[in-house]
């Protein structure tokens, strides 16, 4: 057996091979986990934000982004390899306008549980930017998906913050 191969929780010691994390011998803990998305829209698009949203043919896009989120961060599993399926105790999705006129797309998971939620929430910010996207794109497709990061995790054996 390579001695590398410890490092990588998702490969069998044994053989390398990609394998689930077995986590039956884990605690059963509240684990909470914020992700983070940024997408500029630029100015032919954010002239059409009014209020708290941009209207689109297509509906409220904000809105429909929060929807997207939520349902993506409970299919999680479906989605990503080797992701253990989690019963979601709650997903929300906060969508902002930064100082530089980004959009700003929070979306924090929770679960009681023996595995994090921290797929669950990077999947929720993805799915909203990807569907801010979508709906934007009939204005201009110079749209940036510019980041996608964890914010922080707490619960399990180690939490984690980033400064921002």
């Amino acid at each position: 057996m390579n001695p590398e191969l410890k490092i990588f929780t998702h490969l069998d010691q044994a053989t390398g091979n990609p394998a689930m994390v077995d986590v039956g011998d884990k605690q059963v803990t509240k684990r909470i986990a914020k992700a983070q998305s940024i997408v500029v829209l630029g100015n032919e698009i954010m002239q059409h934000f009014t209020g708290s949203d941009i209207q689109t043919k297509k509906g409220p896009v904000f809105q429909t982004a929060i929807i997207a989120g939520t349902m993506a961060a409970k299919k999680t599993a479906d989605l990503i390899p080797l992701c253990h399926p989690l019963p979601l105790e709650n997903c929300k999705i906060e969508i902002n306008i930064n100082d530089q006129k980004e959009v700003v797309i929070n979306c924090t998971a929770s679960v009681t549980s023996k595995t994090g939620v921290e797929m669950e929430a990077l999947t929720g910010a993805s799915v909203a930017a990807l569907t801010i996207y979508d709906m934007c794109k009939a204005f201009s497709h110079d749209i940036v998906i510019k980041e996608t990061r964890l914010i922080e995790k707490t619960g399990g054996k180690s939490d984690f913050r980033r400064d921002q």
